[in-house]
């Protein structure tokens, strides 16, 4: 049923090399963890494809691990990605899509938010993201945003629960800009925002956010995330059932006109 768990990036394939180089060292990774500055935990880590290696982790590996350049090559490699890698899949289907229909019950989804917005995400993640990573991911999401204006132009629905309107993710300030570029994206043809109130006795999305996609070859996919990472859902009748929930929660959410003023009034009281 699900395909692509944790994507086929590079930092899976840096992560294999390097175990693959320990081993045959025959060192531990408590071992090698000495060398490098880094914990045991750390290490597996970085072999499961979890954390990018971080300062001389890759130089002082291919080193001591008799890599002659392996590492360092796949270490170049790594700097050219700026998702994580469990998202990689995703992104790359995403920027190529027909339809794009998310719906978020905890903060406002990527391809709407403002830098401030985001950043304040990036921020408050814990473990904590190094600066220059932070950066990287900030450009990366913005830069997602374009695909709302390719052309042809994608048809993009957003279902929103209420309360991702009022958590002031950066501040007061932040979260009123966020809004009112809300306000600016909704009113394109080709995208749709709604809300879902927090007063309805109904709501056939209680298990939690999705991603519906077209692709470009005209196929259904669904993009599930948890807190390890995310999943395609791309077989019956798993991905039927996401899709008629989806459709009944935009039947159930207010619709885009009543989405707009309460997304208004909501910025206002700020």
């Amino acid at each position: 049923m699900h395909a692509g768990e944790r994507g086929s990036g590079n930092l899976e394939m840096f992560g294999s090399l390097l175990r693959f180089y320990r081993e045959r060292a025959g060192m531990t990774q408590e071992a090698l963890g000495k060398y490098v500055g880094y914990s045991k935990s750390q290490v597996a880590m970085v072999e499961r494809g979890e954390r990018p290696p971080k300062g001389k982790l890759v130089e002082i590996a291919d080193e001591v691990l008799g890599a002659q350049g392996a590492l360092l090559a796949a270490g170049r490699k790594l700097k050219a990605s700026r998702f994580p890698s469990w998202f990689e899949d995703y992104a790359e289907l995403e920027a190529r899509a027909t339809s794009i229909y998310m719906y978020a019950n905890h903060v406002i989804p990527g391809l709407l938010q403002t830098e401030a917005y985001a950043r304040a995400i990036f921020v408050a993640q814990r473990p904590t993201l190094e600066e220059e990573e932070i950066e990287a991911r900030l450009a990366a999401r913005l830069d997602r945003q374009q695909v709302m204006e390719r052309k042809p132009a994608p048809t993009v629905g957003f279902v929103l629960d209420e309360h991702t309107l009022r958590r002031p993710l950066g501040g007061q300030p932040a979260l009123r800009q966020q809004l009112e570029h809300l306000l600016i994206v909704g009113k394109r043809r080709n995208i749709e925002i709604q809300v879902m109130p927090t007063d309805r006795q109904e709501h056939a999305s209680l298990n939690g956010p999705m991603i519906l996609l077209e692709t470009d070859e005209r196929r259904q996919l669904a993009y599930v995330e948890g807190p390890g990472g995310g999943y395609f859902v791309s077989e019956q009748p798993h991905l039927g059932d996401l899709f008629t929930q989806y459709g009944i929660l935009r039947a159930q959410a207010l619709n885009p006109d009543e989405s707009a003023e309460l997304i208004d009034k909501v910025a206002r009281d700020l």
